[in-house]
């Protein structure tokens, strides 16, 4: 399977003004050239690399025109799969680019799996397994500062970190080997728990330095799960339009107008929100203001950030006081909203309650507060003016995990070296820490390890 050609709608499904169907494989040229008709009569194969050509899809057999479109060519291996790659630029339209689609697959080409362009892309070494994960990082950012980082890492930015540590490890290993191996070598300087101390204490503070950025990393690829607390007629609805910048729930002066769980995604600035508006917490003896209010809870526990409103305009209540018990140890701003109305609420009794959160008073009626808002949540999560292009953001899940072993394993080798363990044995710790390192980015094992070894040392001679 992995040598068919491979054919798939490279676009949103949906009504458009062009959809491209893309084909890659050896037979690319052969399929496009069945079902193309260009205006100068020319085969594909006879066009040069990366043009572009007017004409129209039409059916072998019968001839009868399907579509017109404009064909791009381009060759192996200065394409994205490193095979030949033909893309068929036709109209938007649902109907006429499935017909464009069903017609290659008919004439020779096989229907790709979810993602199989760039995972050829990665079997033919144009990118590694952590750039091929940056590329859907990079179709889904909803901010700008996720694109950069996926961007970067869709440019090697962290596949060379990592590669540059594996490097610093893979001395040591080849090192210790040759050592091992070859103790008569008088001019091969011998391995000392000094060294081998200072390499492993290098490594380990280079891996902390990017999981120190992997909190971050992860809230731009994800988004920070948001949820927006408070009693019944708060402002917490009209604080998700605000943030929101559009009326997505009903704002009343009636409480309990919320009876379920809303979800927006909301870009502050740069820092992407999964902003949850919940129905208020209270005791209820409405049956449907009562199943949200359990909803709410719930969400309550899986968020990320609370933003917790109060009412200016109100004293702070028994409920207020609940909620705020409720979020003990959490990430919380506090919003002291409705300042345009009489002061009512004990602000030394809510700076005592909120202990060290950051509180915010804002007038939602009347648009004011939100920018200090942002900024508030934005600096709770991105300290300073850190921005992506600044360092290297880790942001999968998986390569933090792998991360997170890795530096594990090095710290075992360091406290082997402290305790004056054979090197041979704290080598061990430190292979599995570059094998580690090397699943981040897809590597083979054992043969790079192999390969190293006689290229840096020249065994062989």
């Amino acid at each position: 399977m992995e040598l068919d050609t491979i054919a798939a709608i490279s676009t949103p499904m949906g009504e458009g003004a062009i959809a491209i169907v893309r084909l890659s494989g050896d037979h690319a040229f052969d399929i496009a050239d069945k079902v193309f008709k260009g205006m100068k009569g020319q085969s594909i194969h006879e066009v040069p690399s990366h043009t572009i050509h007017y004409g129209h899809i039409q059916e072998p057999e019968t001839g009868q025109v399907v579509e017109e479109v404009m064909v791009s060519i381009m060759r192996g291996p200065k394409t994205f799969t490193r095979e030949d790659i033909v893309e068929i630029n036709c109209h938007g339209g649902l109907v006429s680019v499935n017909k464009v689609l069903q017609l290659v697959l008919r004439n020779g080409a096989r229907l790709a799996e979810p993602g199989e362009f760039t995972k050829r892309a990665f079997l033919n070494g144009r990118i590694d397994l952590s750039q091929a994960e940056a590329v859907m990082d990079l179709i889904r950012a909803k901010t700008d500062r996720a694109m950069n980082v996926a961007l970067n890492q869709m440019e090697g930015r962290l596949s060379n970190l990592i590669r540059r540590l594996r490097q610093e490890i893979l001395e040591v290993l080849a090192h210790v080997e040759v050592n091992i191996d070859y103790p008569e070598y008088d001019d091969v300087e011998e391995m000392t728990h000094g060294m081998l101390l200072d390499k492993s204490t290098y490594v380990r503070n280079e891996i902390q330095n990017l999981l120190r950025t992997s909190e971050q990393g992860k809230i731009l690829r994800e988004g920070l799960s948001t949820v927006i607390i408070g009693r019944p007629n708060v402002g917490k609805s009209s604080l998700l339009n605000s943030l929101v910048h559009e009326n997505k729930a009903i704002v009343t002066d009636i409480p309990g107008t919320t009876r379920d769980v809303i979800e927006e995604y909301v870009n502050v600035r740069g820092v992407p929100l999964r902003l949850v508006d919940t129905a208020g917490i209270r005791e209820t003896e409405d049956i449907v203001e009562r199943i949200g209010v359990e909803r709410s809870r719930q969400v309550l526990k899986e968020a990320d950030l609370i933003l917790l409103v109060l009412n200016h305009a109100d004293e702070l209540t028994h409920e207020d006081i609940q909620l705020f018990q409720a979020v003990k140890g959490m990430d919380v701003i506090v919003i002291i909203n409705k300042t345009d109305l009489a002061k009512k609420i004990d602000l030394e009794k809510v700076y005592q309650v909120a202990d060290e959160h950051k509180i915010v008073a804002t007038s939602l009626l009347e648009e004011q507060g939100i920018d200090e808002l942002e900024e508030a949540i934005s600096s709770l999560f991105f300290e300073g003016s850190i921005e992506s292009g600044d360092m290297t953001y880790v942001s999968n899940s998986r390569h933090i995990a792998l991360l997170h072993q890795a530096l594990q394993a090095i710290e075992e080798a360091i406290q082997g070296v402290e305790m004056g363990t054979p090197i041979d044995i704290v080598q061990i710790d430190l292979t599995r820490s570059w094998e580690l390192l090397g699943e981040i980015i897809g590597d083979s094992v054992h043969e790079s390890l192999i390969d190293q070894l006689f290229s840096q040392f020249c065994l062989g001679k």
